[in-house]
């Protein structure tokens, strides 16, 4: 399995953290998403390929920032 993490910026409760794995389970291929708003991250963990630039239209598209690394 493969795991991704992605820093993202705006993720300021539960429900933050709950849009961003609702709107990423969407996704075919994911596995398993984990998001926290404390650190600001995303862990995005699946058994097929997926775009990153996918991944980051999505979370951008319910309104938070993805941070480039």
């Amino acid at each position: 399995m493969k795991e991704i993490q992605i820093n993202v910026k705006g993720m300021v409760c539960g429900g933050c953290e709950k849009r961003v794995v609702n709107s990423l389970n969407e996704i075919e291929g994911i596995e398993e998403v984990i998001a926290s708003h404390t650190e600001g991250t995303v862990i995005i963990k699946t058994n097929k390929e997926i775009e990153i630039d996918i991944i980051k239209e999505k979370i951008e598209d319910i309104g938070f920032e993805v941070e480039e690394n």
